[in-house]
């Protein structure tokens, strides 16, 4: 049998953080289309159930199209179950919006529930503030069977009196548990969970932000040889990419902009890509932000650039320079900034020292 480990989808997510409204509008399509097409790859490869270890939809508030598309791809694929467990981000409006719940829909509650597929078990429960340290002790797993165990929260190895969406991992050794499923933390990872079993936490479909970079997709178990086997199955239609380029001792734009252009060679246009310069520069280098950003914005699906190089200037150098820039740059240095603030300081005065636009 096989199965789908996914969760952290965020439907209908805002995305204007680092996103103009319509790239915001036009992700959220694609994130909703990418979990379409995990349900046809589930279809098209026998998949006989989807775990939806939370997060489904990122606020209360689902759109009716949304609501839509879920509901059609599990009325429409009757032959797969969908196990739905609510993560901190879910309500119950997407629930209370269908007429009816389908007979594939299973859900779960504050109390364990399980669902059988011959030797395959499935258990989840969603943690809230009455049970997040109690739950443990009421879970009990045939040895015999292949045990899958669901949630949503933050792993730890110990219990937690004030985060309920805390997994305690130490509680969880030593129950026969095969495969621990988790959603929550947006990065595919696994590790193990005692001699027996692992925990994985799967990811999310599609990163949302440049705080979500990596590989996205789900997970694909399979039991068809009579154990429980996993791999990563990478799926998001677009990659986002955080690169550091060093442009120590680089004085002009267009030699940062090679670096950058070396940087970014080879990545698809289709991404989102979020460039940080660094490394030590002279007062004398010029770095046309805006400019470099423009351009490359008409490269890429997104593309930020930060400036977060250090000022490699010694007072020393300037004691004894008489000219007007000498004696700013003394007077800047002798002040109690941070050395980020004198390095703008410096850059901004000595711009509007030779004529050149403050942005």
């Amino acid at each position: 049998m096989k199965i789908i480990h996914c969760g952290d989808v965020h439907l209908d997510s805002a995305m204007k953080t680092n996103l103009t409204s319509e790239q915001a509008k036009e992700r959220n399509n694609e994130i909703l289309l990418t979990f379409t097409k995990m349900v046809e790859y589930a279809k098209s490869n026998a998949v006989r159930v989807v775990m939806i270890a939370g997060d489904l939809f990122d606020t209360k508030n689902v759109s009716v199209k949304t609501r839509n598309v879920v509901k059609d791809c599990i009325f429409n694929n009757p032959q797969i179950d969908f196990l739905y467990l609510k993560g901190n981000h879910d309500a119950n409006n997407f629930l209370d919006g269908l007429e009816e719940i389908p007979n594939n829909l299973k859900l779960f509650s504050d109390k364990w529930s399980s669902y059988r597929y011959d030797n395959v078990v499935v258990t989840g429960v969603e943690l809230d503030e009455n049970n997040s340290n109690t739950v443990y002790s009421s879970l009990i797993l045939n040895k015999n069977d292949i045990n899958i165990v669901l949630m949503h929260g933050q792993e730890s190895q110990y219990s937690s009196k004030d985060k309920t969406e805390t997994i305690n991992l130490g509680a969880l050794k030593n129950k026969n548990v095969d495969y621990l499923a988790l959603g929550h933390i947006h990065t595919y990872k696994e590790n193990a969970l005692d001699q027996r079993g692992i925990y994985c936490y799967c990811g999310c479909l599609e990163g949302r932000g440049y705080d979500e970079c990596s590989a996205k997709g789900f997970v694909l178990l399979n039991t068809d040889r009579g154990q429980l086997e996993h791999k990563f199955v990478e799926f998001s239609r677009r990659v986002i990419y955080d690169i550091q380029a060093d442009v120590s001792n680089m004085n002009t734009t267009n030699e940062v902009d090679a670096v950058i252009g070396h940087a970014t060679d080879g990545i698809s246009r289709d991404s989102l890509v979020k460039i940080g310069l660094t490394g030590n520069v002279s007062v004398d280098s010029e770095r046309n932000i805006s400019y470099l950003s423009k351009k490359y914005n008409d490269y890429f699906f997104s593309f930020k650039i930060y400036d977060q190089t250090k000022l490699a200037v010694n007072i020393e150098d300037y004691r004894y320079d008489a000219s007007l820039r000498g004696e700013f740059i003394r007077l800047v240095l002798q002040q109690n900034y941070t050395e980020q603030e004198k390095k703008e300081v410096i850059e901004t005065g000595l711009k509007a020292l030779v004529g050149e636009e403050i942005e």
